[in-house]
């Protein structure tokens, strides 16, 4: 695993996927972002907010959005990403399409940095949370899917003939099957409390519970202790220790119990519904004005849980900093990305306003960091390691040797193909009268050892081109042809 190449505390601005490309593999132990949704709409900053004239338009166009090279690495190396694209086409449209094409390039890059060790969060609505899903499976593995989070964003409100819509989704994905894990609690409610009925003399409160071991799987140990006889799920030297304790509860029936203390329960583990974290409004102390902010205790949440004091958190859509600052509160280094021009503004701004940083003239606070040790970059890191490209997760990283010439895109081979043959299927001889009807031949992808290269490369209509995907050879193809015309003629 690579060193980062990067320094802690670092905003880049500049579209994230040229930073995700220049950046170390295997550099970055957790990724908590939230990216555009494809909501069709433009959002804008609070007008009289830090962040105005902040805005993001969250539409896509297949024409306008989508680079001819996102797609053919998407078809060479990630042929499970382009089957989620491509579905996604038939039932949305292309601009569902668009959108999960410019989210896969992406998603395939922050699987090649992040750790093995390492985990993913990536902040969506329902718009595409269906889609994204399948996405992330397709980059990460299904078997790498933990959870599902759903966020209570709002309160209720009244959507006209539905039910209101009120909750985010937060798609949960680990690198490998080993990933840091920090079990995180939220406080019992009051209803809970009021079990804790008992007291002792100093005032601690507590209830008890059933210490024998009848009906448990696995036995347990047979003696009497204080008159009381039973089978016990605790040996006797530990029913001992709890009596000195003052932890046992002899009951008024001749029973023994033990106490269960309510400070020293650290609270309910924190489950896949989060309605404990209260969205911003327009009193909060946190809020920035940004379109979109989320609250920072939402992402303290995902940090604590999935990474530990010294990580490295990266956020490729860092937006107004929140991911950064919830970073820097919790002691773990970071590093974000974003394309919106005040985005160092909001990171500075907001470490002075939680009390983390200062200007460099004032001397007075010589604990807190100052501005200068934000690092603000407008070109991407440099590689130091192998530069090995990403590779889906079932594949073997193979270097591929291209033979010398013209290297084209899919579009390019296209063109050059009618250019050069016309509008004929090379395997059957038949003459089009409309490129929509023939395909490039069958490719395989890179990440399986084939070539993106233009020598014997060649158009086909549908039916020959699946048949080659069986008979490699042209020769071999036009055979199949003929035969099948001399059957359709019988």
């Amino acid at each position: 695993m690579a060193s980062p190449n990067f320094n802690n505390r670092t905003l880049y601005h500049l579209d994230n996927l040229d930073v995700l490309r220049g950046m170390n593999s295997e550099s970055v132990h957790l990724i908590a972002t939230d990216p555009p949704f494809n909501k069709g709409r433009d959002f804008h900053a609070t007008p009289d907010s830090l962040a105005a004239g902040a805005r993001f338009q969250d539409r896509w166009k297949w024409d306008n959005d989508v680079h001819p090279e996102w797609v053919d690495k998407i078809q060479d190396d990630w042929p499970a990403v382009w089957s989620v694209i491509e579905s996604s086409r038939s039932s949305w449209g292309d601009d569902m399409a668009a959108f999960l094409c410019f989210m896969g390039v992406r998603l395939m890059e922050m699987r090649r940095v992040l750790r093995e060790d390492g985990s993913i969060y990536l902040h969506c609505d329902p718009t595409a949370s269906h889609y994204l899903k399948a996405l992330m499976d397709a980059v990460f593995g299904v078997q790498n899917y933990q959870s599902e989070i759903i966020w209570r964003r709002t309160t209720a409100h009244s959507d006209s003939k539905r039910y209101g819509a009120i909750t985010d989704r937060i798609l949960y994905y680990t690198k490998s099957s080993k990933w840091t894990w920090n079990t995180q609690y939220q406080p019992y409610d009051e209803k809970y409390k009021a079990r804790f009925r008992q007291k002792d003399p100093d005032g601690r409160v507590w209830s008890d519970y059933d210490i024998t071991a009848k009906g448990l799987s696995g036995g347990g140990y047979e003696y009497e202790y204080k008159g009381a006889k039973s089978l016990w799920r605790v040996p006797l030297e530990t029913m001992e220790r709890l009596d000195a304790e003052g932890r046992l509860h002899f009951t008024s029936r001749g029973g023994i119990r033990r106490k269960r203390y309510l400070d020293e329960m650290p609270g309910r583990p924190v489950q896949s519904l989060w309605d404990d974290i209260a969205p911003l409004n327009s009193q909060s102390r946190e809020r920035y004005g940004y379109p979109q902010q989320k609250p920072l205790a939402l992402y303290k949440r995902i940090i604590e849980a999935s990474s530990n004091e010294g990580d490295w958190i990266l956020d490729p859509f860092a937006g107004c900093a929140t991911t950064p600052i919830a970073a820097e509160l919790l002691g773990r280094k970071w590093v974000g990305i974003d394309i919106w021009a005040e985005a160092h503004d909001a990171v500075l701004n907001r470490m002075e306003q939680e009390g983390l940083a200062v200007p460099e003239s004032d001397s007075a606070q010589p604990h807190l960091l100052t501005f200068g040790d934000v690092y603000y970059s407008t070109a991407p890191p440099v590689r130091s390691d192998d530069e090995d490209e990403s590779v889906p997760y079932l594949k073997l990283k193979s270097v591929v040797q291209e033979p010398p010439g013209p290297k084209m895109t899919r579009a390019e081979m296209f063109e050059h193909l009618v250019e050069e043959w016309g509008l004929v299927c090379r395997g059957c001889n038949r003459l089009f009268d409309d490129p929509l009807y023939l395909q490039l031949d069958h490719n395989t992808p890179r990440s399986d050892g084939g070539l993106n290269h233009i020598s014997n490369r060649m158009l086909l209509c549908g039916p020959c081109n699946q048949i080659k995907s069986n008979t490699l050879t042209l020769s071999g193809l036009r055979r199949e042809n003929r035969k099948r015309g001399r059957m359709a003629k019988s």
